[in-house]
Formats: C-alpha cells, sequence, structure tokens
C-alpha cells in the first residue's frame, strides 16, 4: 500500500497505519515533510523543544529531526514493539521524503477524514523539522 501525506494529518495518517501494518501489509509512506501536525505554532513548537532538549547527546532519548523519521518514530509509537507482530509490522514501514522513482504505484486514498485545514492551525512536518535544526 502506497500513501501520499500530502496534507494528511499525522496523528490520524499514523494511527491508520499501523492498523494497516498489523494486518500484515507493506505501507509505503510518500511525501513525509507534507504531512500536517495541527494545533497551534507555539504550542507544537514548544512540545518538540522539550523532547529534543530532554536527552542526553550520548546517550538518549534521541529525538529524530528528519522529516522521514519523524513520521516513520511516530508510526512506531502506535505499534506494540515489544511484541513479535509489532516488530515484524515495523519492519514492513518505509517512509520517503517526496516521491522517488523507485517507488512503482499510485498512491491508495485513506479513509481518514481531513476536515478543512485553511480554517485550523497547523504546521507542517517540513517546517518543524527545519525548526528543530534539520538540513533539508
Amino acid at each position: 500500500m502506497i500513501v501520499d501525506g500530502t496534507d494528511l494529518i499525522l496523528g490520524r495518517m499514523a494511527s491508520k497505519v499501523a492498523k494497516v501494518l498489523l494486518a500484515g501489509e507493506d505501507v509505503i509512506i510518500i511525501n513525509a515533510e507534507k504531512v500536517v501536525i495541527s494545533g497551534s505554532r507555539k504550542e507544537i513548537f514548544t512540545k518538540y523543544k522539550v523532547r529534543r532538549d530532554r536527552g542526553d547527546i550520548y546517550k538518549g532519548p534521541f529525538t529524530p529531526r528528519m522529516p522521514d523519521r519523524l513520521v516513520r518514530r511516530t508510526v512506531r509509537g502506535m505499534l506494540p514493539r515489544a511484541k513479535a507482530k509489532g516488530i515484524t509490522a515495523y519492519a514492513k514501514l518505509s517512509v520517503h521524503i517526496g516521491a522517488p522513482t523507485s517507488v512503482k504505484g499510485t498512491p491508495e486514498p485513506m479513509d481518514i477524514s481531513k476536515g478543512s485545514l485553511k480554517d485550523q492551525k497547523y504546521v507542517t512536518v517540513l517546517e518543524l523539522c527545519q525548526w528543530l535544526g534539520a538540513k533539508v
């Protein structure tokens, strides 16, 4: 299954992807940098700054700064990764920045209620990752 992350809300997309992964299907997420996080800009940046500054630079916990890794980490949080089924499901996930030529096929629409993003406050994953220090 190929999922285009453009204008999908991160948490809703991650939960649907986790369910598909646990069903045993391979999932490829493209355009990870265009996924949005809903909420006020100030609250989102504050939350991720606290996460980033929490860990030791050598021992962790480490917070991903690249968009593809941040989306992958969010999906991982919705999988039972301590169990065998969660480990095998996580191995079937592939996340890409942009749409690489190696991915063949068309993205399948996910039944996620997008809502109207024009009236909501949101931040794209790309903006957040650039603010965290990613060189994208």
